[in-house]
């Protein structure tokens, strides 16, 4: 069954989506299940506390505290979980202002966090801020379409990393938005930018010949735009190898996850979750493996 059919008529679980690995060649007589969970924040911005209890939107709502809690209670009764941030980490209350980014990366590395990727307020420190508060994360960052090696950040991030969950190969890659006219020249320096959907696709297929199953896509570029700004949308659209794009910078609340298709015809999961850790996504993938019996002597097509 084709990736995009399989999806679309197996939504099992609340929020959250079956996927199925490429088949294997064998005689099938069962299937075995695996679950991964994937937990996702982005554009927190500064936000250890809760917000103001008389905030005209969301009084009291979000907190560290609260978002540690959730997670642990997650890791509790789930066995593959992964934690990721989509940018914007630094910036919007006086936390950042006082610490430059250190509380900020001190506690994500308390909750655990696996990978995170650098949003356009993640250059308010300028590099070298960035630089300082970056050694006391204990997760790496992933960019593949920032050029930092004529900058003090040249190997303090990678274009993508891989890392296993029950047996299963997840590729991680990362995205940035385009910095001139958004950041300072002086914030981000010789950084140079590069087509992010170019990066992406060319990250994505090195991925999949690492033999990553699931591909992830940590997106700062925005969900979508009225002009033809590359957005998590355009990006779906041209993309190949990715399966899900956890997004930032819009600060789009998404319901439930929007369902892209990609340049093979293939769906691309898409999703945000608003601003300020208000809200912590959540998307349980049950990769659905066939079991097989093998004969030295006899293979099946």
């Amino acid at each position: 069954m084709k990736r995009r059919d399989f999806v679309r008529n197996t939504f099992v679980l609340a929020g959250g989506f079956i996927v199925s690995p490429s088949a294997l060649t064998a005689m099938p007589f069962g299937k075995k299940e695996r679950k991964i969970t994937i937990l996702h924040t982005n554009d927190t911005h500064s936000n250890i506390d809760p917000l103001p209890s008389n905030h005209p939107k969301f009084p009291g709502m979000g907190g560290v505290e609260r978002r540690s809690a959730i997670i642990n209670s997650i890791r509790d009764t789930e066995e593959n979980v992964l934690v990721l941030d989509a940018g914007d980490i630094f910036q919007g209350t006086p936390y950042f202002n006082l610490f430059g980014g250190i509380l900020e990366m001190k506690v994500m590395s308390a909750m655990g966090y696996d990978v995170a990727t650098i949003g356009n307020h993640d250059f308010d420190g300028g590099l070298e801020g960035f630089l300082k508060a970056s050694e006391y994360a204990q997760f790496p960052f992933v960019c593949s379409n920032y050029d930092f090696s004529g900058t003090i950040l040249k190997d303090r991030t990678v274009p993508s990393v891989v890392i296993e969950k029950g047996g299963l190969k997840i590729g991680i890659l990362g995205v940035g938005i385009e910095l001139r006219g958004l950041v300072p020249q002086e914030k981000y320096g010789n950084t140079v930018f590069l087509d992010p959907i170019a990066c992406a696709n060319r990250e994505a297929a090195a991925l999949k010949k690492k033999g990553c199953e699931l591909i992830i896509c940590l997106s700062h570029l925005g969900y979508s735009y009225k002009d033809e700004k590359v957005s998590d949308l355009q990006l779906a659209r041209c993309s190949r190898d990715i399966h899900l794009i956890i997004g930032g910078h819009t600060h789009t609340f998404l319901e439930r996850p929007t369902e892209e298709t990609n340049l093979d015809g293939q769906t691309v999961l898409i999703n945000q979750v608003g601003w300020g850790g208000i809200q912590l996504g959540r998307l349980d993938f049950l990769i659905e493996e066939k079991i097989f019996s093998r004969k030295d002597s006899l293979r099946v097509q």
